[in-house]
C-alpha cells in the first residue's frame, strides 16, 4: 500500500508491505501533494505472548499474580522451603519491575509460570505446599 506523508513540511510517498512484520520504506524525493489521500499507515499487531505453564497441581496455595505483567524472572526452585516476605518473582507491570512475595511459610510444589509469561490478575506464578 502506498501513503502520502507530510513530514515538516515535506511530504513523502510511503510505501507499505505487509509480511511477518510491516517494512516502511521512504523514499526521500518529495511526492506531488494531489496525488492521494493522507491515510495512516497500519499499525503492527503485538507479538504473541509465551505461554504461562500447565496449570497448578491440586491441593496446593497458589501465588497469584497481583496485576496484568511479563514474568521477568522466577527466585525460587521446585521444592525450595521459603518464608512469609521471601522473593518469590519479579513481574514487569507498566514498565516498572515489582517484586512478588511468599505469602507464607511453605514449599514450592510447582512453579506455574516461566520467564516471559503474560499473566493476568489471579493467574497463579508459583504453588506453595
Amino acid at each position: 500500500m502506498k501513503y502520502l506523508v507530510s513530514l515538516k513540511g515535506k511530504d513523502y510517498e510511503v510505501e507499505v508491505e505487509r509480511g511477518e512484520a510491516i517494512l516502511v520504506s521512504v523514499q526521500d524525493t518529495p511526492a506531488p501533494v494531489a496525488a492521494a489521500p493522507v491515510a495512516a499507515a497500519p499499525v503492527a499487531a503485538a507479538p504473541a505472548a509465551a505461554p504461562a505453564a500447565a496449570a497448578p497441581i491440586a491441593g496446593g496455595d497458589p501465588v497469584e499474580s497481583p496485576m496484568p505483567g511479563v514474568i521477568l524472572k522466577i527466585c525460587v526452585t521446585q521444592g525450595q522451603a521459603v518464608k512469609n516476605g521471601d522473593l518469590i518473582a519479579i513481574l514487569e507491570a507498566m514498565k516498572m519491575e515489582n517484586e512478588i512475595f511468599a505469602p507464607k511459610d511453605g514449599t514450592v510444589a510447582q512453579i506455574v509460570a516461566k520467564p516471559g509469561a503474560q499473566l493476568d490478575t489471579g493467574d497463579p506464578i508459583v504453588v506453595l505446599s
